[in-house]
């Protein structure tokens, strides 16, 4: 099937755009590659240190340079459900490489903090960062040569990202990255959502909304719902960093294990010591960065990738813009209907086809490049397979049914959900800024109403438990950016606002803060750069100004005469309590040199 005309236009001027870069990156990693097995270049001593810890067997291996040595990079930790089913991953890498004559050793971890642990605490304006500090902890394990290939375990919103980045930093080693899966099935998304509004507005008791969200955060795995996390392995998978169908299998399965196995037995055969060398670098192309953008769309993810993919891109070399995105949005079907942009979850989406479904539907479209390279070694055609098990416990693929199980989850794309994205960019008087549409009814795609300012999430819920807030509204919810206090996600205004909606308000959030991946029916325009700590015309904003959020046109505006609002000062607020407390005031250095929300938020420079 020839590639649809905007995604072919779109992935050639991302190409010529990223023609220096490019290059410059695949040389580099060109000549790392060359320069063959990084431990012949180890000293004794030097060798001597990294293989101290292991076996007799291991260490006869390690000291020639005809077995390969797989790097482990690990984001367990056993408080967070999605990363504790790695604890047995280690073992069970090392025994899959000695299957196949190799040596696997963890080269080290990387933090993992979760959103929902910190959503609406000081500790969530570290989110963002996190993802920087999680490529260079992935970069220091592998500073030490040692590795022929990596395995890089991780699951959740910024973990992935940052593993991402580390891998491309060094391209020329293979990755395969090894997901854990989602928790099984507890309370549903929409009874959870409807406890969190009654406790809201009073109605119910704390004890009533922590058994509620027990019931839905149940056990180790993923939590269900499609954001930030669950997006992430939609990306590896589509991108082709992961085996085929392993996204979305449920941890302490037969078959998550096997594939755990046959990820490490896969990464030692694509290195340069196998005979299929196929180096992280060279998986991350152009094509393959739009294909995530197509994937992003289809499924209506998380916005946070508007930021995380653009990071990503820049590791390879590859200019992605706001813009690439937007035009993008413009063409590809929705597809999926998962909370919160419907009431099925993840498990239902892998039960109703899954991403063999979705790939299949795009590639026969034209909506996804065939030809890219994976680390199954098939083009994008090979992922169009489901994983399964055969009577002796080994992986086999099997072709996904031709329809779906369950076309209110999971939809051909001649019966798609809408003809365009989840994510529309907006543009105006107020600068950029991102919004996801595809769980916004189309009556409140066109938001009109008066501006309230807060410079603080617990200023808007104070004024809302204060009955403040009673007719129309857009919060304008400012200072939330990465210079200003690190971008931390506002998902806890979402209850509030749904409930001013409910009220028959018309009701948007505008802000220079993230929101979760989770956000859901409220018009939300965020991510607006610039942002207000950078001077951007979001801090003239005053109460009262009339807002207009066009999701339809694509415009963010505010209503008031030009000369008047170009006179106004910038509004000015004291962040001096954001800057010390629960790790804050380490990351400094973090908040004075982080780029824009639209060139990734990364600390990492051009």
């Amino acid at each position: 099937m020839t590639i649809q005309d905007r995604i072919g236009d779109v992935t050639e001027r991302i190409v010529k755009r990223s023609h220096d870069s490019r290059s410059i990156y695949l040389e580099r990693i060109g000549q790392a590659a060359e320069k063959g097995p990084q431990r012949s270049r180890l000293s004794c001593g030097n060798l001597a240190h990294g293989f101290a810890a292991c076996g007799l067997s291991d260490k006869k291996a390690l000291s020639g340079d005809v077995v390969p040595n797989l790097g482990i990079i690990t984001s367990y930790n056993d408080m967070l459900s999605a990363h504790q089913p790695y604890e047995t991953y280690p073992a069970l890498i090392r025994d899959a490489a000695h299957e196949v004559g190799a040596v696997a050793q963890v080269a080290g971890g990387v933090p993992a903090m979760c959103d929902g642990v910190t959503q609406g605490q000081d500790g969530m304006e570290l989110s963002l960062f996190s993802r920087d500090i999680i490529a260079m902890a992935a970069a220091v394990g592998l500073s030490h040569q040692m590795f022929d290939a990596a395995v890089f375990l991780g699951i959740c919103d910024k973990i992935v990202p940052g593993l991402a980045i580390a891998a491309l930093s060094f391209g020329h080693l293979p990755a395969v990255f090894v997901p854990a899966g989602p928790m099984t099935t507890g309370i549903s998304n929409d009874d959870k959502a409807k406890v969190r509004q009654l406790y809201a507005e009073g109605k119910v008791g704390r004890d009533a909304l922590l058994e509620s969200e027990s019931q839905a955060y149940h056990s180790p795995g993923t939590c269900t719902f499609y954001g930030t996390a669950n997006s992430n392995q939609m990306l590896m998978e589509i991108m082709g960093l992961h085996m085929p169908g392993a996204s979305f299998i449920n941890p302490g399965t037969p078959l998550r294990d096997a594939l755990t196995k046959e990820a490490a037995k896969r990464a030692l055969a694509i290195s340069a010591l196998g005979n299929e060398f196929t180096p992280a670098g060279e998986v991350i192309s152009e094509k393959a960065i739009v294909n995530g953008v197509v994937g992003l769309h289809a499924t209506g993810g998380s916005t946070n990738h508007t930021m995380h993919l653009v990071a990503i891109a820049a590791a390879a070399g590859i200019k992605l813009t706001w813009d690439d995105i937007s035009d993008l949005s413009d063409v590809v079907p929705l597809l999926a209907r998962v909370y919160p942009n419907g009431k099925a979850d993840v498990n239902h989406f892998q039960a109703a086809g899954g991403l063999q479904f979705l790939i299949r539907e795009l590639l026969g479209d034209g909506y996804l490049h065939q030809d890219v390279k994976t680390v199954y070694g098939t083009d994008l055609s090979g992922y169009t397979a489901e994983a399964k098990l055969d009577t002796n416990g080994n992986v086999i693929r099997q072709e996904v049914p031709e329809t779906s199980g369950d076309e209110t989850v999971l939809a051909p794309v001649s019966k798609a959900f809408q003809p365009t994205g989840g994510l529309k960019m907006l543009t105006g008087n107020m600068g950029k800024a991102v919004i996801k549409i595809s769980a916004v009814a189309k009556e409140r795609h066109i938001i009109e109403a008066p501006a309230r300012v807060f410079h603080d999430q617990n200023d808007f819920l104070t004024a809302f438990n204060n009955k403040e807030l009673t007719g129309d509204v857009a919060a304008v919810v400012r200072f939330q950016g990465p210079k200003a206090i690190g971008m931390p996600e506002l998902h806890k205004l979402t209850p509030c606002l749904g409930i001013l909606q409910d009220r028959g308000h018309k009701v948007a959030l505008i802000t220079d803060g993230r929101m979760s991946g989770a956000s859901g029916k409220v018009p939300a325009a965020i991510h607006v750069t610039p942002e207000a700590a950078a001077g951007g015309p979001i801090a003239k904003i005053r109460d009262g100004d009339m807002i207009r959020v066009d999701a339809v046109a694509g415009t963010l505006e505010v209503l008031v005469d030009e000369a008047e609002f170009n006179a106004r000062p910038l509004a000015e607020a004291d962040l001096s309590q954001h800057q010390f407390g629960t790790g804050r005031d380490l990351f400094a250095a973090f908040r004075a040199n982080v780029g824009t929300a639209d060139t990734g938020a990364h600390v990492f420079g051009a």
